[in-house]
């Protein structure tokens, strides 16, 4: 018979934070993870303070709140929760809790750095099933699902590696008869968003006219994520700063160098100030060309880093991106890799779609066995 029981987890598992690791003293090539809260680990380390098969919580930080489960030994920092002692399967435990990861994030506290105090975390109230067989069938059907999940992301990781590579064997050696060129030299524009007063975030709208920042390039790639809007009324009065189809934007602020091309599709947009923006000449550059130059060119990413740490605060100005130097390989070479980019690239939005169905159906067993 099945029994949910509602309950605190204080009286379902134990929890302790781990032992800190100063950052300059991991080991690159240690044997065990570091995990100190945040999404994924900080690092490697030669010893282990916690058992494989253990759900964690981040406790401070941005990521405070996130459950993670450590399927193998591993070193648990001081701003990371560890559970032991549990009542039931831990990995069931795993997803009762990473279905009410939202919720977790609700009970931390502190503006400038947010964190979970252990009393408010054993107090966390939650439901779960008491029936260990309907537990394991649970953690079996999720696990066959997230495995999928996994498998489709190793698919696009795998996919992206054949990208970069196809970049590098092609232009990461370049002939010296290539001429060496700047950005500035292959763009018909360089421009930057509006700055200072020319646009507060309190002109932003519900609807209207895109307004472009980091989010829409941030993970090298065009996105739609965190779409701001203006009047048309002050699009008029910026419309010098409008984006076109096969521009492409670079992130010259907080996360740098980041590149994406704008979408055929997309409608009339401006950038912010800490997006630059490049039209090239098209008779010299292709678009995909010059946004993967960006990303996995060796001369213009050891450039780009270069400038970027003489900063005080990392960030790039539209002077550094336009004088940033390489050998410039013909059209005709631009083009098959654009051809070669595309055809992965359709590859890659299948696999994409699949991705999102199984996603769907993950969220929605979530649903169905947590609430």
């Amino acid at each position: 018979m099945r029994m949910r029981v509602r309950t605190q987890l204080k009286d379902i598992a134990s929890f302790s934070k781990g032992a800190q690791i100063n950052g300059d003293e991991l080991v690159e090539n240690g044997k065990y993870d570091y995990l100190n809260g945040g999404i994924t680990p900080s690092g490697k380390w030669n010893e282990y303070n916690t058992p494989g098969g253990t759900v964690t919580i981040s406790e401070g930080g941005n990521s405070c709140g996130y459950v993670n489960y450590m399927r193998n030994p591993f070193w648990c920092g001081a701003h990371c929760y560890y559970l032991f002692d549990t009542i039931s399967d831990t990995e069931y435990l795993y997803y009762m809790l990473k279905s009410q990861q939202d919720r977790l994030m609700k009970i931390r506290t502190g503006a400038c750095m947010p964190n979970i105090k252990k009393a408010d975390l054993g107090s966390f109230e939650l439901e779960y099933d008491t029936d260990v067989e309907k537990q394991q069938l649970v953690v079996s059907t999720l696990k066959r699902v997230e495995a999928i999940i996994t498998a489709r992301h190793s698919q696009l990781s795998a996919l992206d590696d054949l990208i970069k590579a196809r970049f590098v064997e092609m232009f990461g050696d370049p002939m010296p008869a290539w001429p060496l060129v700047t950005i500035g030299d292959i763009c018909a524009d360089t421009r930057t968003g509006p700055f200072g007063s020319a646009l507060h975030h309190d002109e932003f709208v519900n609807e209207g006219i895109f307004v472009l920042g980091i989010d829409n390039a941030v993970e090298n790639k065009f996105s739609y994520s965190r779409m701001r809007y203006i009047t048309e009324v002050k699009y008029q009065q910026l419309k010098r700063y409008t984006v076109h189809p096969g521009d492409v934007i670079i992130t010259i602020m907080g996360t740098i160098g980041r590149s994406a091309v704008i979408p055929e599709d997309m409608p009339l947009a401006i950038n912010t100030k800490h997006l630059a923006c490049l039209t090239p000449d098209y008779s010299k550059a292709s678009s995909v060309f010059l946004c993967s130059a960006f990303q996995m060119h060796p001369e213009v990413q050891r450039q780009l880093t270069g400038n970027a740490k003489g900063a005080i605060m990392d960030g790039l100005n539209l002077g550094i991106i336009k004088s940033l130097r390489f050998r410039l390989p013909p059209m005709q070479a631009q083009k098959d890799f654009e051809l070669f980019y595309a055809h992965i690239d359709k590859s890659k939005s299948v696999i994409k779609k699949s991705l999102e169905g199984t996603q769907i159906l993950f969220d929605s067993l979530m649903q169905k066995y947590f609430g």
